[in-house]
């Protein structure tokens, strides 16, 4: 069976505390939200809003952990590659 607390707590040594994620998580997508142009796709935003949330687990957290860098790379890239009509989405 699972142990929650421990996934929690094996999460906060990597990402940090929740609560300092979450606020510079929304810091950022308060931004983001506040100067969306109309004409932004869903897959844009959403792009967006998950590379907020990977930059606010770097700073809240371990910043040489490559999985969130590779992480924002691949959300920037799936807008990219359906933009030009390539790859996998």
């Amino acid at each position: 069976m699972l142990d929650l607390n421990a996934t929690l707590a094996e999460r906060g040594a990597r990402y940090g505390k929740f609560t300092d994620h979450a606020r510079i998580t929304l810091d950022i997508k308060r931004v983001i939200h506040s100067h969306t142009p109309r004409e932004l796709d869903d897959d844009m935003l959403e792009a967006l809003d998950m590379i907020a949330h990977k930059i606010g687990r770097i700073l809240a957290g371990d910043p040489h952990y490559v999985d969130s860098w590779v992480d924002i790379a691949g959300y920037a890239q799936l807008v990219a590659n359906r933009l030009s009509g390539e790859g996998v989405q």
